[in-house]
């Protein structure tokens, strides 16, 4: 999470102001999720240690202590590092494109009180109390006329509780990030050339609604990559009943 850029002076007066408001109706256009706009993003990456601005390493999330280990490694943020929005280090097992917003549905024995109240699919994917029903939510990130898709991987930036800006009509507190409501990984940097400390435009979406891109290529929990393998699976399946049935004739 760090914040090295500078914003404008015209888009922090706006935020301090309180100029800038929330899409809450999402009937113009049909999406169940409005916009959300004007937010202060900023960059942070899996493996990333402490700093001024980010107290907290990002060895694991908050529903991954062992998050490191299962991406496959440091998700070096350096652009020479990098390339085809990935480490050239090594190939990640999960989605390099992913997110943090500040709210974890989770509690230490299930879920958070209030998480079937506010969390809109809540009910519709629930698993358990074991199972967090915000991890690898698909989530569009937008800047100017450019949209990248993310899984929402981890609860941040510095708050994990605002369910009132992450679900409702409230807008991002004021942080050591100014105020930044919105953490993405260095793959969502580069594919819209955002600065360290940006202003971008978000809302969840349906998978049904995530084009196909750079974010729809690697990673165990990535919804692509899991729906591939079981189409790959069910055509195996039907190939063999095929063959058994011409075997019979």
């Amino acid at each position: 999470m760090k914040a090295i850029s500078i914003l404008p002076i015209g888009a922090l007066a706006a935020i301090s102001a309180g100029c800038v408001n929330t899409e809450h109706s999402a009937s113009a256009t049909g999406e169940r999720y409005p916009w959300k706009k004007n937010i202060v993003t900023t960059v942070f990456w899996i493996g990333e240690q402490p700093s001024g601005n980010n107290p907290v390493p990002n060895r694991k999330s908050s529903w991954d202590k062992y998050w490191t280990r299962n991406y496959g490694g440091f998700d070096d943020p350096n652009p020479a590092h990098r390339s085809n929005y990935i480490p050239v280090k090594f190939t990640p097992r999960q989605n390099p494109f992913y997110c943090a917003l500040p709210y974890n549905d989770k509690s230490a024995n299930g879920h958070r009180p209030e998480a079937p109240r506010v969390v809109p699919w809540f009910k519709e994917v629930y698993q358990g109390p074991g199972v967090s029903t915000c991890k690898d939510r698909w989530v569009a990130i937008r800047k100017g006329n450019r949209t990248a898709y993310a899984q929402w991987e981890d609860a941040g930036p510095f708050r994990t509780d605002y369910w009132q800006y992450v679900f409702g009509n409230e807008r991002p507190k004021p942080n050591l990030n100014r105020g930044a409501g919105l953490d993405v990984s260095p793959a969502v940097r580069d594919y819209l050339g955002l600065n360290d400390t940006d202003m971008t435009d978000w809302r969840f979406v349906e998978f049904s609604e995530v084009s196909r891109g750079p974010w729809s290529t690697l990673g165990e929990n990535n919804t692509f990559v899991i729906n591939g393998r079981k189409t790959g699976m069910e055509l195996v399946e039907a190939s063999k009943r095929a063959e058994g049935g011409a075997a019979v004739r």
